[in-house]
């Protein structure tokens, strides 16, 4: 171990770190790397990283780290220091050590693919692009050339991504058929989405619906353009909230056309409520969900709230798949920390949200602020307490752009086509449009 050798490291920045890790602060260790990693040398991030890893009882990341602190320039070092830093979900700390790996050995496709991943977990497309479009050239079909449309879609360059697309053979080994059918699908949904939308760096509901076939049916009225671009950073949601998404869900199905029979509940207890005031409001008889349940409405406050339940994980995996006629709507969806199914619609997505029905900050009476108590009331009384809400959106700070209903719903007439269509793959990256983060 490097501590039993008395290595520790020597830049400020990394005795900080090291620092939180004689504090038995591995989390907060991790963060001082997260800011200026690709300036520091990687000797010494080894050593922080591996004892980090150590720490955490990580021992491919340890035994990887110990080899990169000993070798630093050598490419096998830098590229087992990379691979297990993906694996461990810490792939910032692998993209200068693959970096440096391709620098000595530049025509090495392994170390390109695992920098090409890096950079995506990363949510950084535009370098993926790059880096695989500079080695264009010997680029395999499979994966190669579909990670480098699949990063254009991501980056926001769908010239480029059609371009490649219309050079890329269906994939002979089975397993690559559902990555190609989902690439088949983003830029079929580019297409219809462009006939209304501007699909640029702001435009929010265009590349949801691209990314994941999700109608967003909010945006944000606050800081639109001081960085979040219709993305919300901390929510107390509200009944009035609650309505308006109801109410614009039921504007979303009839203009695509769909014609429900059924409410689905999931099983938590803000999907219920949810739920129950949705089938109220679209007039529709309210059922246990069934995974395989046609002609369908399935509501979900937050679906990362469903996980959380005994089934959850399982109905989550069942709602991937699709049945026909089933609509799956999510009320708050989390965009830093997104769930594995993507909603076909969604009326607001949140860094953190706290529901209406939860304990609340509030000023107190005598000024200060305090957490207020939950509303443990029934859960039909709640749902009936969200349809006698207002439902109206704020205002906000003026800087959004206007998005009345009618702009909502000639959106969903324009996508109607390729809407409800194919898997709801969870989304793993913000896209082409970026937002502030607060957390």
């Amino acid at each position: 171990m490097f501590s039993r050798r008395n290595r520790r490291p020597k830049t400020p920045a990394l005795l900080q770190a090291w620092q939180a890790l004689d504090e038995g602060d591995v989390p907060g260790a991790l963060r001082q790397l997260r800011h200026g990693v690709e300036e520091l040398p990687l000797g010494e991030v080894a050593l922080v990283v591996g004892r980090a890893a150590g720490s955490a009882g990580f021992e491919d990341l340890r035994a990887a780290s110990e080899a990169l602190a000993a070798r630093p320039e050598t490419a096998r070092a830098l590229y087992d220091f990379g691979y297990a830093c993906i694996e461990r979900g810490v792939p910032y700390l692998a993209i200068p050590a693959l970096r440096q790996a391709l620098r000595q050995s530049p025509d090495s496709a392994p170390i390109m693919r695992e920098l090409v991943s890096a950079y995506e977990r990363e949510g950084r497309h535009r370098e993926a692009v790059d880096l695989l479009a500079a080695h264009e050239g010997g680029l395999a079909d499979w994966p190669d050339r579909y990670l480098l449309i699949f990063n254009a879609i991501m980056a926001g360059d769908l010239a480029l991504a059609d371009r490649h697309h219309a050079l890329l053979p269906d994939p002979q080994d089975p397993q690559w058929q559902p990555a190609r059918d989902r690439q088949r699908a983003m830029l079929e949904r580019a297409t219809g989405a462009g006939r209304v939308s501007a699909l640029d760096a702001t435009d929010l509901r265009g590349w949801q619906y691209v990314m994941g076939g999700t109608v967003l049916t909010t945006l944000s009225p606050y800081g639109f353009d001081a960085g979040m671009n219709g993305r919300f950073a901390l929510v107390q949601d509200n009944h009035d909230q609650c309505l308006a998404g109801l109410v614009r869900l039921r504007a979303v199905i009839d203009a695509a056309g769909v014609h429900p029979t059924s409410v689905s509940l999931l099983p938590d207890r803000g999907s219920r409520i949810l739920g129950l005031a949705a089938a109220r409001l679209l007039d529709l008889p309210a059922q246990p969900f069934a995974s395989r349940r046609e002609n369908t409405v399935v509501v979900a406050y937050d679906l990362n709230d469903v996980a959380g339940t005994a089934h959850g994980p399982e109905i989550l995996g069942q709602l991937v798949e699709r049945a026909p006629g089933q609509v799956l709507h999510e009320h708050a969806s989390n965009w830093t920390d997104p769930p594995v199914v993507a909603a076909d619609s969604i009326t607001l997505l949140h860094q953190s949200a706290t529901a209406p029905w939860d304990a609340q900050m509030r000023v107190g009476e005598d000024g200060d602020v305090e957490l207020g108590a939950p509303d443990d009331r029934p859960e039909e009384e709640v749902a009936a307490d969200i349809l006698a809400a207002d439902g109206r959106l704020v205002d906000g700070d003026g800087a959004t752009p206007a998005d009345p209903v009618e702009k909502l719903t000639d959106f969903v007439s324009a996508v109607r086509d390729s809407w409800l269509r194919g898997s709801r793959a969870g989304l793993s990256s913000a896209g082409p449009v970026s937002s502030s983060r607060f957390l």
